[in-house]
């Protein structure tokens, strides 16, 4: 998540409106072409490039999550949370639960620390089975 001091300030546009409208209204977290799908059948007009442009800019605003589906596709919802966070995923039902950890926190910093680096940002993801999926599915 940025900190809303060092976030460049972006223009405010009609497509990058809709888009937040349009995240606000589901938890759930889609794709640019879904969400371009949802927006051209309400009858807005926003072009696919102009969506993944905004959705792009919106994550690194820290106004969007994004995470990558097993198949490896990005995938948005509004950002939940003002801090910095990670994401618990099921991979039955998408469930997803934002988490914070000072230990991976800590980590981050030593492993980037360790290699010469500064001003580190990070992601991480963690997926599995919620208790209703690992029911369904014990394995």
């Amino acid at each position: 998540m940025t900190d809303a001091s060092t976030r460049p300030e972006r223009r405010p546009t009609r497509q990058r409106a809709a888009l937040s409208d349009e995240l606000a209204g589901t938890a759930e977290f889609r794709s640019a072409q879904d969400i371009h799908a949802s927006l051209s059948a309400s009858g807005t007009r926003v072009g696919l490039a102009t969506v993944y442009r905004n959705l792009q800019a919106m994550a690194a605003d820290g106004e969007v999550d994004v995470i990558r589906t097993t198949e490896g596709e990005s995938v948005y919802r509004a950002c939940a949370s003002e801090q910095h966070h990670h994401h618990v995923v099921c991979r039955g039902c998408g469930l997803t639960v934002e988490v914070t950890g000072d230990a991976v926190e800590r980590w981050a910093e030593a492993v980037a620390r360790d290699h010469g680096f500064s001003h580190v940002r990070h992601t991480l993801e963690i997926d599995g089975l919620c208790a209703a999926c690992a029911v369904r599915d014990p394995r």
